[in-house]
C-alpha cells in the first residue's frame, strides 16, 4: 500500500490508502485543505482561519491565513486599523470624518481625533473652539478669554465672526471684551464700581466711567470720586452717615437752621423767622424769601456760596479803589492846572540892525511878573515891562 504511517491506513482488499482527518493524497502523505503541517513535518493540524475574515480555510505553510480587506491577524479574526466589527461577520471602516485613522474595534468610536475635534465620529469641535467655514483648520480657537467668559463660542447664522456663549459677571459684548454697566476697566479686568450706594443704577445705568471708575450722578448731596464726600455747604451728620446742610447764622439775635437729609431718612426742612443782619456764616450766605398764601406759608431759599460772595465783595472793592484813584488824579491835575506858572518862556525875538526886540506872551497879561525871566545878573527890568540885556561887550534894550 505504501501509505503514510501517520496519514492513513491501507485497505487490504483494494490496496487504497484511507486518510485520517487532516491528511490528503494517494498515500495520505499531505495535509488536507484547512490544515498545515506541524513543525516536525509529521502531523497536520488545522489552520484555524476565521470563516468570516479569511478568504478561505487554507493557510500558508507558516500557518497564517489570507485575510479579507479590513481584517488582520494570523487567523483573520480581528479588524484592521481604521475598521471596526459592526457585526459578528464583517469589519466596517471607521466613520471619523477623515480626522482619525482608528476607532474602537467593537463600538466604532473614533480615537485620537485631530484638528481640534472630538465626538464619537470627530464630528464636533472641542470646547473653546468653533467650526469655521474658511479654508484652513476645521475648528479654530474661540476669541473668548476664560477670565471674561466660559471660553466657548459659536457662530450664529449669517455671522462671519464667532460669539462667546456666556460672559462672566461684569463683562459684555460679542467677545466679552467690554465692561458691563456698573463695572470699569482696571488693568484689563472689569471691577465693580465703588460708589458707596449713592448712585441710582436706574437713573445712571453706567454708574461710573468705564475707564477711570469715577462715579456718575452722585445722589444725596454727595460728591467725590467714589461719592464718598459731601457737597459744598454740606457735612456728615453726627452719626457719620448722611450729608446734612450746614447751619448758617444770619445775625447775633436770630439764627436760622436748615436741615436737609437723604431721601432714605424721613426729614423735613425747619426754619424760624429771620432778621437779616450784617453777620454771615463763613461757609454759606443764604437769602430767605418768604412766600405766603391763604392756607400755607412756604419759603424759597436762594443760596449763594461763600466763594461767590467773596468774589462779589472783591469786585466792589476794586471798583471803589479805581474810582477813588481816578478822583484823586483828577483833583491833582486840576490843582496843577491852577498853579501853573504864568511866565512860561514863550518869546518872540526880532533882530533889527543894532537892536534886538523881545515880544513875550506875558505882555498881554496884566500884572504879569516878569522878574527872574533872565537869570543873568546883568539883566535889568524896566518899569514899563521892557527888558535890558547887558553883556560884556554890548547892551541891548528890549
Amino acid at each position: 500500500c505504501n501509505c503514510s504511517a501517520s496519514g492513513g491506513e491501507c485497505d487490504a482488499s483494494t490496496g487504497a490508502c484511507a486518510c485520517r482527518p487532516g491528511y490528503a493524497g494517494p498515500r495520505c502523505e499531505g495535509c488536507a485543505p484547512g490544515y498545515v503541517a506541524a513543525a516536525d513535518g509529521e502531523a497536520c493540524r488545522p489552520c484555524g482561519c476565521s470563516p468570516h475574515g479569511a478568504l478561505g480555510p487554507g493557510c500558508r505553510t507558516d500557518g497564517k491565513c489570507q485575510c479579507r480587506v479590513g481584517v488582520t491577524g494570523p487567523k483573520c479574526d480581528r479588524c484592521d486599523d481604521g475598521y471596526y466589527r459592526s457585526n459578528a461577520s464583517s469589519c466596517e471602516p471607521c466613520e471619523c470624518n477623515n480626522r482619525s485613522r482608528s476607532c474602537h474595534a467593537v463600538t466604532g468610536a473614533c480615537l485620537d481625533c485631530q484638528e481640534n475635534t472630538e465626538g464619537e465620529h470627530c464630528e464636533r469641535c472641542k470646547e473653546g473652539f468653533y467650526r469655521s467655514g474658511r479654508p484652513g483648520p476645521a475648528c479654530r480657537h474661540c476669541p473668548c478669554s476664560t477670565v471674561a467668559s466660559t471660553g466657548t463660542c459659536h457662530i450664529r447664522p449669517g455671522d462671519s465672526a464667532p460669539t462667546c456663549d456666556k460672559c462672566k459677571a461684569g463683562y459684555t459684548g460679542p467677545n466679552c471684551n467690554r465692561c458691563d454697566d456698573g463695572y470699569y476697566n482696571s488693568d484689563s479686568i472689569c471691577v465693580r464700581c465703588s460708589c458707596n450706594g449713592n448712585v441710582d443704577a436706574a437713573r445712571t445705568p453706567r454708574v461710573c466711567e468705564p475707564d477711570s471708575g469715577r462715579c456718575i450722578g452722585c445722589l444725596y448731596h454727595t460728591a467725590g470720586f467714589h461719592c464718598d464726600e459731601c457737597q459744598e455747604g454740606y457735612s456728615r451728620d453726627p452719626a457719620g452717615g448722611n450729608c446734612t446742610k450746614n447751619e448758617v447764622t444770619l445775625g447775633p439775635e436770630t439764627t436760622t437752621e436748615f436741615i436737609t437729609s437723604a431721601p432714605n431718612i424721613s426729614g423735613a426742612t425747619s426754619f424760624s423767622t429771620v432778621v437779616i443782619n450784617s453777620t454771615f456764616s463763613p461757609t454759606t450766605l443764604q437769602t430767605v424769601l418768604p412766600i405766603s398764601s391763604s392756607d400755607n406759608s412756604t419759603s424759597a431759599f436762594a443760596d449763594v456760596s461763600w466763594t461767590q460772595f467773596n468774589i462779589i465783595i472783591l469786585t466792589v472793592i476794586i471798583i471803589v479803589v479805581v474810582l477813588l484813584m481816578g478822583f484823586v488824579g483828577a483833583v491833582y491835575m486840576y490843582r496843577e492846572y491852577q498853579n501853573r506858572k504864568l511866565n512860561a518862556p514863550f518869546w518872540t525875538i526880532e533882530l533889527k540892525e543894532d537892536n534886538i526886540s523881545f515880544s513875550s506872551y506875558h505882555d498881554s497879561i496884566p500884572n504879569a511878573d516878569v522878574s527872574g525871566l533872565l537869570e543873568d545878573d546883568g539883566n535889568e527890568v524896566a518899569p514899563n515891562g521892557q527888558l535890558t540885556l547887558t553883556t560884556p561887550m554890548h547892551n541891548y534894550k528890549a
